[in-house]
Order: C-alpha cells, then structure tokens, then sequence
C-alpha cells in the first residue's frame, strides 16, 4: 500500500524531514535525517542552532542554506507561535516560517491523518495525465482533486499519486506497459 517513505518519529521530525524534501528524493532525505536526528530532533534545539551546525547535516539533500534556514526559522516561530508543539491546522502549519501549503498538507494527512490533498510534482503530473484533473497550477489540480474524490480518501489518494508517478508514470518515461490503469489512462489513450 502506498505510503510516506520519509523515516521520522515525531510530527516535528516529518516537518523537517519534508522541509528537506524538496527536490530532493526521499531516500536521500531519510539518509540525512538518520544522521541528524540523533543529535537534534526536537523544535527547541533546532531553534537555537545555527546555519553553519545545521549544515553538515543537510548539506546533500541540496539547497542546504535555504532549506537549512528555513528550518531554523520554523522551529524558532514553532516555539515562540505554539510553545512547540507542531500544530494541527493548515492556517497555523503555514504560519511558521518556510512552511508552505505543500509541507503543511503533508504533515496534516501523515502525521495526524487529517484529510488533505498535498500536490508535489508527481501528484501534479500524474492527475493531470490521467485525466484526473486539468488545471495548470498547483492550487487548481489540489481543487479539483479534492472535489474529484470523498474527504476520507484524500490521504489514500494522495499517496497513491505519489507512487504511481514514482514507479510506473515516471516523468520522462511512463512505463504504460505496466500500468494498471492504462485503459482508464487519458496519456495512454491519446498516444
């Protein structure tokens, strides 16, 4: 069954882990994390890091200044917003800094199992190939989704995008030979 393959062990420790996550593979990201979280993994020592003793950990997930400053700056507003405790809304989630409504989603259907639509990259190419959405950003593909299936399978759903786009509907090559869906497959169909 299709699932989040980032390893963490904490609501905070999945926020970082899909921080890091952003054009970077999950498995390069689980790599780093391992190493990580055994030093640091809770808001309140990340807040008081600085970039240069973030650095080494995160360095090959890519983007590490960035991603790294924005995980300082989340867990700084985490403690000050929500006395650290990784909240349970999109409203709050979005609130803390180098949170985005993508990061928030994620943590919403993974951590706590509230129903949300997260669009990544594979979530937006699949839906749109398939037939399962038409619209051209990410927030008008989220809609559509949402409307397109019932509130409780949106997690499922989400996850299954996710794999699908990994594993058979790869960006460049879609192995359509093994598809399951080939036949209900709008891509499929029209080449």
């Amino acid at each position: 069954m299709a699932g989040c393959e980032l390893e963490y062990t904490t609501p905070f420790e999945l926020l970082v882990a899909v921080i890091l996550s952003a054009q970077c593979t999950d498995k390069r990201v689980n790599i780093a994390t391992r190493e990580l979280f055994k030093v640091y993994n809770t808001p309140a020592q990340f807040a008081t890091l600085t970039l240069d003793e973030l650095k080494p950990y995160i360095f090959s997930c890519g983007f590490y200044n960035n991603k790294g400053s924005n995980i300082i700056a989340m867990s700084r507003s985490l403690m000050e917003k929500f006395g650290g405790e990784v909240p349970r809304t999109l409203e709050e989630l979005t609130s803390l800094a180098g949170v985005g409504r993508k990061t928030a989603s994620v943590v919403l259907s993974v951590a706590f199992d509230i129903p949300a639509m997260p669009v990544d990259t594979h979530v937006f190419r699949v839906s749109r190939r398939i037939g399962l959405a038409d619209g051209d950003t990410v927030e008008k593909v989220e809609r559509e989704l949402m409307q397109g299936f019932k509130k409780e399978d949106w997690n499922a759903v989400h996850h299954t995008l996710i794999f699908q786009g990994r594993y058979v509907c790869k960006s460049q090559k879609p192995d359509c030979e093994h598809c399951a869906i080939k036949e209900e497959c709008r891509y499929y169909k029209e080449k």
